[in-house]
């Protein structure tokens, strides 16, 4: 006698619960751990452009004509991921705040702050869970900083 030899059907709807229960608790966090690698290149690029702010202002006692010297210009800023935005060239001459937008393609609506006092934020749209911070750069979905 000839034996036959393979899965049933019950085998394999079991192997597949299996595999959607496993999918359905990585995808969201492998997509938190994208989200986190990307929003570090804000914090790297909006602290940099203070130091370059600071110097601009050691130079000239002013951070008006920072963006015209092509320090801080928004065009130079652009990142993948985010946009940036300054205020010195319109602003008053003693203070500035950069600010960095989530793009389309990475942390949409995310938004970070930093001014001339070291002063940092945080704001996230609602839809992203992430718990907004007006007293600094939110690191990690909890809000912690």
């Amino acid at each position: 006698m000839r034996r036959h030899q393979g899965f049933t059907l019950i085998e394999v709807m079991i192997v597949v619960a299996i595999v959607a229960i496993l999918a359905a608790i990585a995808i969201p966090s492998y997509n938190d751990y994208i989200t986190r690698s990307q929003v570090t290149e804000a914090f790297s690029r909006l602290s940099e452009v203070r130091v370059k702010m600071e110097q601009y202002f050691q130079d000239n006692r002013t951070y008006v004509g920072a963006c015209a010297s092509n320090l801080v210009a928004p065009s130079l800023l652009r990142t993948p991921h985010f946009n940036f935005t300054t205020t010195p060239c319109n602003g008053t001459p003693i203070t500035f705040s950069v600010t960095a937008t989530g793009d389309v393609g990475g942390p949409n609506g995310f938004v970070y702050t930093i001014d001339q006092a070291d002063t940092r934020s945080s704001t996230f749209p609602a839809a992203s869970a992430w718990v907004s911070n007006a007293a600094c750069w939110v690191k990690k979905k909890d809000g912690s900083c």
